[in-house]
């Protein structure tokens, strides 16, 4: 009886997006056969290759926050890898950002650390999107190269690829001592790299030393949520409203997806919509 069903499944390489594929494929499958009554809608609200619905949401951020959609064109953006005392955070929402972007002629910076590689596929659509554009998409090691100059920095921490790979294999077999070494090894190496930070002297590098911060939240707040993590307390603090707005377009593009799928002329239903001027909040308690 659903009109939507929204996934979401992030943590294994190679087997999300697949499993959303899959319930798209037998709900098509049951409507077409007479067993469903209608078709639902599938959102993918996270899966191990993308993470649309907060991508989405960060570009209509940017798009009010910069007057237009236009003028996304030759913005910076700093797309970096950051420290966090967790070991496991999914690729999905960098491989999405830079894959994202990179279709409004936006120059998308891809930083992290050696070794915290991204599917090469996200990569090489990134690549493209950029050459399509106009844009540009380049890949550092330096948290600073990509902070210089940026009008966007998200710096936001995520598993090596090769890790989680090996992560996903040793759940399929059952292997809980492997995971708990692989657990191990991956936060020793994480704490190599406890100078990449969101710091106020990292933000003097961005254009005017007023970048725009992104986070998908919630964030590992050095000296709030942990000892030491993605981003210092006091920059955190500074864009706590804008961050608030970031997050509070989420729910209005799964609500555009909703609509997009249900709708066949979507543009004369919201004029139709309009055209009623009935408000939108109404007062039970009058």
């Amino acid at each position: 009886m659903a009109d939507v069903i929204g996934i979401r499944d992030d943590m294994f390489i190679g087997k999300g997006n697949t499993y959303m594929r899959n319930v798209s494929k037998y709900v098509q499958e049951g409507y077409n056969e007479g067993v469903l009554p209608q078709r639902p809608t599938l959102v993918n609200l996270q899966c191990d290759i993308d993470h649309p619905t907060q991508t989405m949401a960060d570009t209509l951020h940017l798009i009010n926050e910069f007057g237009g959609i236009e003028n996304l064109k030759g913005k910076k953006v700093a797309m970096t890898w950051a420290y966090s005392p967790s070991y496991g955070k999914p690729l999905s929402v960098p491989q999405g950002v830079i894959g994202l972007m990179t279709r409004f002629g936006m120059d998308v910076v891809l930083a992290y650390p050696e070794g915290y590689d991204l599917m090469d596929e996200c990569i090489e659509v990134a690549k493209k999107n950029a050459q399509e554009s106009g844009g540009s998409f380049t890949i550092t090691n330096s948290m600073q190269e990509a902070f210089k100059d940026a009008d966007i920095v998200y710096p936001k921490s995520w598993a090596p690829f090769k890790a989680m790979e090996k992560r996903t294999q040793l759940y399929e077999k059952g292997d809980f001592e492997g995971i708990k070494e692989l657990e191990k090894e991956l936060l020793a190496h994480n704490a190599l790299y406890k100078d990449w930070e969101c710091t106020e002297d990292m933000m003097k590098l961005t254009k005017n030393g007023n970048a725009l911060y992104l986070h998908c939240l919630p964030a590992d707040i050095t000296g709030v949520s942990c000892k030491q993590g993605e981003v210092s307390e006091t920059v955190f603090d500074r864009y706590r409203t804008p961050l608030y707005r970031q997050a509070g377009y989420k729910p209005y593009i799964i609500a555009a997806m909703i609509f997009l799928s249900k709708v066949k002329d979507p543009v004369d239903t919201l004029y139709k919509l309009l055209d009623r001027k009935q408000e939108r909040i109404f007062n039970y308690h009058k």
